[in-house]
């Protein structure tokens, strides 16, 4: 048996040959494989052979058996033996990368790093695996919510790349470090870093495909940074006090406006790169072997960023049109590709398309969807870590859609247990405000709250639509205390704030509430002024919950000022309003799935058992 690596033994290539055709057979036969990549330690290979054979088994065994302790020690043999073999870089690193993954999947997380930082030490005369081990230990740290050390590594990864004549990876990277800083909140860092990375993008000459995929992440920052997002948390707006809640994407605060543009080229880019043909020349310099989405991906996400700004700005059948595109795109990607990746996106689109229902009036559909997130969050323990708290919050503002107050103060107080996420904390904080003031009788929680959101001073966040919320909050209250001035005050600044961003919603339930004060205190025309565009605007939306207010005070306001023909009108408009509430609120209530809102501890339940029917009124909605 010859030694030499350049002429393997026939038996060698004959038993590596049945071995992938078992892996790659349909079903592939996986015991056969392991099998034949076995049999080669039968004839005492050299220890390349016998590297790369742990290797081979590690990685099989890893990858489609659940033996993990086989494939770690296949995978530790491989590393160990690859290590004193000069010029064996791919085994050796490609061995440490898999070994760390596997020790990440096992929870040994202290074995993984130091496994990777010797790797990332020995690589240095080797471009591609130094990168990629790199992103591989940012990544690990990002995990942990290390963000501070993920990033050190980043910025010394584009360092590097520079160094190796790679603007391409060290644009990756430095967007990367970019993506981490916005969920740091170091908005003061990510501006400059942004404006680097735009100019390396423009100049950069390469693959139009990796080019474009730069150009998309690039874009996808930028308008993150204008909506001044956070990755936890998707939830923005007010409701009435017909049903007093904030929805949709508050937290992601609103630059809604000011993103347009951006928005607008990142789906232009998309388009370029549907249009692209993938190339297969490789790049020339091995740094460059990296891409950072697949584009059916990137397509899913623009889709996802499109939904959040629609949310915002409050234009929900828009928001639900691209929901339904991504979700379609999802289904079939699911299909072929069980990156975990694909059940984050489908995960935070169902979130988005939930706040939608609540708004328009279906509640019994978003309690559906509430449960297929649940569903989701049952097969990924890390899916339900991320996501617990937003999955509270909304069966929070499912419970006040359906004046559950009891229940939702419980979803809310579990999800504030749950985050660290500012933004997130501070939405859920309002929105608890808002179940305390429709109870009546909470004053003490209430002011202690208010005291932690004050919009005037100190307010925890530098969300705009969060803050502009806040003010509507203090308005609300102080309608209900009888302080129409104050209240008055208050829900003009949140006007002024909302208008300037288009954050409808918001400026729909301002006008609203201004129109009703002005009704109380007997200013008819006044009234009128500002809930006909109310009416409007919420049609636009459409916001069944101000139509209806809307329509309860146009009632009375067309009463008083002598207009009987409108008066019936909008007299019809409220009574159809309130049948289909209440069809949805009896739909709702009657669902096995209602059960969920006595929920607050421990994972998802599996089984929801049902229910006799609907155990709430709806007599304070109409």
């Amino acid at each position: 048996m010859a030694s030499n690596v350049e002429a393997p033994e026939p038996w060698y290539l004959a038993l590596l040959g049945f071995a992938e055709h078992f892996r790659t057979s349909s079903p592939p036969k996986i015991r056969l494989c392991v099998h034949c990549l076995q049999a080669v330690f039968q004839f005492k290979p050299p220890q390349r052979i016998e590297a790369r054979t742990h290797l081979q088994l590690g990685s099989v065994l890893y990858n489609h058996t659940k033996n993990s302790e086989l494939a770690r020690s296949h995978l530790e043999k491989a590393w160990y033996i690859s290590q004193q073999l000069p010029q064996f870089e791919d085994v050796k690193f490609e061995a440490a990368s898999i070994l760390s993954e596997l020790f990440c999947q096992q929870n040994l997380v202290d074995s993984a790093k130091p496994l990777l930082r010797k790797a990332i030490q020995i690589s240095q005369q080797t471009p591609y695996w130094h990168c990629r081990l790199l992103f591989q230990l940012a990544q690990l740290h990002t995990l942990e919510k290390d963000l501070v050390s993920a990033c050190d590594l980043l910025g010394v990864g584009a360092e590097y790349a520079r160094v190796v004549g790679s603007e391409y990876t060290r644009a990756l990277f430095l967007l990367s470090k970019g993506m981490l800083l916005l969920m740091e909140r170091k908005l003061g860092e990510v501006h400059p870093l942004l404006t680097l990375c735009g100019t390396i993008v423009e100049n950069w000459q390469g693959n139009p495909i990796q080019k474009e995929s730069l150009r998309v992440f690039f874009l996808v920052l930028q308008v993150t940074h204008y909506l001044d997002a956070g990755q936890e948390s998707r939830v923005d707006w007010s409701m009435p006090p017909v049903s007093i809640g904030l929805h949709n994407d508050c937290v992601k605060a609103a630059e809604v406006k000011s993103v347009k543009p951006c928005l607008k080229q990142l789906q232009q880019c998309i388009q370029t790169i549907s249009t692209l043909h993938d190339d297969e020349i490789l790049p020339s310099n091995p740094a460059d072997l990296f891409h950072w989405l697949p584009k059916e991906h990137m397509c899913v996400l623009v889709y996802l960023v499109t939904v959040m700004h629609s949310m915002q700005a409050g234009y929900l059948e828009k928001a639900q049109k691209y929901t339904d595109k991504a979700l379609m795109q999802l289904e079939k990607l699911k299909m072929l590709d069980c990156s975990p990746i694909l059940s984050t996106f489908q995960v935070i689109l169902l979130e988005h398309i939930i706040m939608c229902r609540l708004v328009t009036g279906h509640k019994a559909t978003a309690l559906q969807e509430i449960s297929q997130v649940c569903q989701l969050c049952q097969q990924s323990p890390r899916l339900f870590t991320n996501h617990a708290a937003q999955l509270h919050t909304l069966l929070g503002l499912y419970c006040i859609s359906v004046n559950c107050m009891d229940n939702a103060e419980a979803q809310f107080t579990t999800a504030l247990r749950l985050t660290t996420h500012q933004e997130l904390w501070t939405y859920i904080v309002t929105n608890l405000a808002s179940v305390y003031i429709r109870e009546g009788n909470r004053h003490q929680e209430l002011y202690s709250l208010l005291e932690r959101i004050n919009p005037d001073h100190n307010f925890p966040v530098s969300s705009h639509c969060l803050r502009a919320a806040a003010f509507y909050i203090r308005g609300l209250l102080s309608f209900f205390q009888g302080r129409y001035n104050e209240a008055k005050r208050f829900l003009r600044e949140t006007l002024k704030m909302s208008n300037a961003e288009d954050l409808n919603r918001l400026t729909a339930c301002s006008l609203v509430l201004l129109g009703h004060i002005f009704y109380v205190l007997g200013n008819h025309r006044e009234s009128n002024n500002m809930v006909v565009p109310a009416m409007q605007l919420a049609s636009k939306i459409p916001d069944m919950s101000v139509q209806l207010w809307s329509s309860a005070l146009l009632k009375d306001l067309n009463k008083a000022l002598g207009s009987t023909m409108e008066a019936h009108e909008a007299a019809q408009m409220h009574q159809n309003f309130s049948q289909q509430l209440l069809q949805d609120h009896i739909a709702a209530c009657s669902l096995p799935e209602h059960n969920l809102i006595s929920w607050t501890d421990g994972p998802p339940p599996v089984q929801i058992q049902a229910q006799n029917g609907p155990t709430t009124s709806l007599a304070s909605l109409l």
